[in-house]
Formats: structure tokens, sequence, C-alpha cells
């Protein structure tokens, strides 16, 4: 990514790979041209990683590269089911309120006249998706850093981030805990960075993807939240103009049956 800075600004970075459990970094590493001193901060219990810097007047220029083990548990998707809401966990209880792009209290009414006849589980959640793929086109550029999921529903347009507001809307609608996940997604096409959401099945989360744009089993985990409010992958307290971002992530083992589009019966769950 590069920048013209116009004044002196502050940077702050989401874009390192989450650690945990089921992502083990091989090797990492932030190049920031020219050199300033970073700060990482840590920032919540789900493995967020945040880099903050502030530079002067001029180019700034960061490249970050990783390679990551992938480590995700799988199910089979026809076993799973929904949690009864008097079971959830107090710390999951947060993923089912509106929030800042998903107001899904805006959509009870809908949600439970689309979905409510529906068996509940990994089916329903899967139903949800593929109702927002087809009623959704995808385009680029079609909205901003202010568009809701009530917004793109209106204007039946938009990008991945959207696409997962809409699912998670509706999901915590139908009483379906949901959070926003933002990362790197093996043969993503166009190549970006890439926003997709997690679903609360049986006492795990399980990894979504509205766009149908890439396969689940290649997503890598940078951030974690409510929705893309929690995770930006970059906040800029200052005045600096993008010039450039170049993002793609490729697989080491192109024969991973989880990278297999065809997938369909494999719950990927990565937290």
């Amino acid at each position: 990514m590069t920048y013209d800075v116009k004044s002196p600004t502050t940077f702050l970075f989401n874009v390192s790979v989450a650690r945990n459990e089921y992502q083990q970094i091989v090797s990492e590493s932030l190049e920031v041209e020219p050199f300033h001193r970073i700060e990482e901060c840590g920032v919540g219990m789900l493995g967020n990683r945040l880099v903050r810097l502030s530079v002067p007047v001029g180019r700034l220029t960061i490249k970050y590269d990783a390679m990551v083990n992938l480590n995700a548990e799988q199910a089979d998707a026809t076993d799973l089911g929904e949690v009864p809401y008097e079971r959830l966990p107090a710390d999951v209880l947060t993923y089912l309120n509106p929030s800042r792009y998903c107001e899904s209290d805006e959509l009870l009414g809908f949600a439970m006249q689309q979905f409510g006849d529906l068996s509940p589980g990994y089916s329903r959640v899967t139903a949800i998706c593929n109702w927002t793929y087809d009623e959704l086109a995808y385009t680029p550029g079609s909205t901003g850093p202010t568009t809701t999921a009530c917004d793109v529903l209106r204007q039946k347009q938009g990008v991945c981030r959207d696409f997962a507001h809409v699912a998670i809307s509706l999901c915590r609608a139908m009483g379906i805990p949901a959070r926003y996940v933002s990362g790197y997604a093996v043969n993503l096409n166009p190549p970006d960075f890439h926003g997709f959401f997690e679903a609360y099945l049986d006492g795990r989360w399980f990894l979504f993807d509205a766009t149908r744009l890439a396969p689940v089993g290649g997503f890598v985990r940078i951030g974690t939240g409510r929705d893309a409010a929690d995770v930006s992958f970059s906040t800029i307290r200052g005045d600096a103009i993008t010039n450039d971002m170049n993002v793609w992530a490729k697989e080491a083992q192109p024969d991973d049956e989880l990278l297999d589009p065809n997938n369909v019966q494999t719950a990927v769950s990565s937290a």
C-alpha cells in the first residue's frame, strides 16, 4: 500500500494475520518505507493485531508478507444446528445485537417471513447466503464507508463487506449469532482484502461467504468484530491519499480439498 502524506499523519493498519491455534504463522514481515518506528497493538481476545505509526509529510509504502499454515476444524454441514438463546454463552450474545452497519432490528419481520419456515441450522445460514447472492449485484465502487446493510438492500448492489453485512443482519434477525471477519482469501477474484462472516452453530463459529468469490477453506483471518467498523484495514488520522494497493493470496497446496469450490458438505471453523 502506497500513500501520499500531505500533513503529519497517524495510521492504524489492520493487515497482519491473526494469531490463533488455527493459523500457524510460519514467517511474516512488515516493511515501512521510509523507515518509521511501528507499534504493534493487540486488540481484544480474538487475536486481532493492529500496527500504529506516525509519519511526516512525504511518500509512505507498507509491505506485508506472510506464510501461514491453516489448521481449520471441519464438520459435516448437515449435522450442525442452531443453539437456543438460553444456552448461548455470554460472550456470544453481543453478536445478536444490531451494530454500526448491521441493523438486524429493522429486518426482524422480513427475515422471519423469508427464512422462518426453513429448517434451523447450517442449511438456514446457507439459504441466507444464497438469497443474498441472488438478490445483490457485486459492483465495485457502488458503496462507501457509511453504507449499511439496509442501504445495500435498497440499492441491491455492493461489495464483499456489504454482502457480509446483509447476511450477518439476517442471521441475527433469525436469532443466529453472526460476526464479521476481514482477511485474505486464496483464489479471490478480483484480488483484494476480503470481507466474510461467521455464524455460531452447535457451539462453534463457522465460516460463510455470501459473495461466492472464493472457497472458505482458503480464508486467512486478519480481524474479527461486530462488523467492518471494528476491523478496517486502514484508519487514518491526518491528511493522506491512497496511491496504490495490491493484495493477493495464493495456495501452497492447490490440491487441498477445502479449496475445491464444489465442496459444499464440509463446514469450516477457524475460531
